[in-house]
This record gives C-alpha cells, sequence and structure tokens, in this order.
C-alpha cells in the first residue's frame, strides 16, 4: 500500500515505514503530524486518484527531526565582463517517519 502526497509545493510517493525528508514543518521533534492533501491511494481495491485530492485519506507521520541539509554552491558569472558572484546556500528540512495511511 503506498500513497501520494503533496507538502512544501512537492509530491512523495510513501508507503508505510518511508524516512522521507521535507520542506520545514512548524512542528516540534517527536510530535504527530497528519497530511490532508493525500493525491491517490493504492490499496486492496486498486488504486484510487483524487480529483484533486482523495476525500477522507490522510497520512500520519512522526517528526524525527529538523535541520539543515548540505550546503551548496550558486557560483554565476556573465563571459568577457569581470562579473562574478559565488554564493551558498542550505536548505531547511524535516525528517518525517511514516506511520499509517489511512484511506
Amino acid at each position: 500500500m503506498y500513497a501520494i502526497i503533496q507538502t512544501g509545493g512537492k509530491q512523495y510517493k510513501v508507503s508505510q515505514g518511508d524516512e522521507i525528508y521535507i520542506e520545514k514543518l512548524d512542528a516540534e521533534d517527536g510530535s504527530e503530524v497528519t497530511f490532508e492533501e493525500v493525491l491517490a491511494v493504492s490499496g486492496d481495491n486498486g488504486l484510487t486518484v483524487g480529483d484533486p485530492v482523495v476525500k477522507g485519506a490522510t497520512v500520519s507521520g512522526k517528526v524525527i527531526k529538523s535541520g539543515k541539509g548540505k550546503k551548496i554552491t550558486v557560483f554565476t558569472y556573465k563571459p568577457k565582463k569581470d562579473s562574478k558572484r559565488k554564493m551558498g546556500h542550505r536548505q531547511l528540512y524535516t525528517k518525517v517517519a511514516i506511520e499509517a495511511i489511512n484511506a
């Protein structure tokens, strides 16, 4: 059984027991979260696709930790103009363990 959820402007395919890294949520470590934007659910009776979401379907999970990802380097330049700029970025994330898919 799996579900496709939407959070943080992105879509994730999740199953029970998965640990996913998603965009930062306003939740404490160890707290429960519920994702209500379930786009599709695959179960015993086949695939159920929402329009745009599946009514009554939720996915519950537990927040493991929050933090910053690895640093990426962004380097932009314009050839022949002696114009360059070097920047870095660390994306905030929340690690969530999927506990149940309620269809």
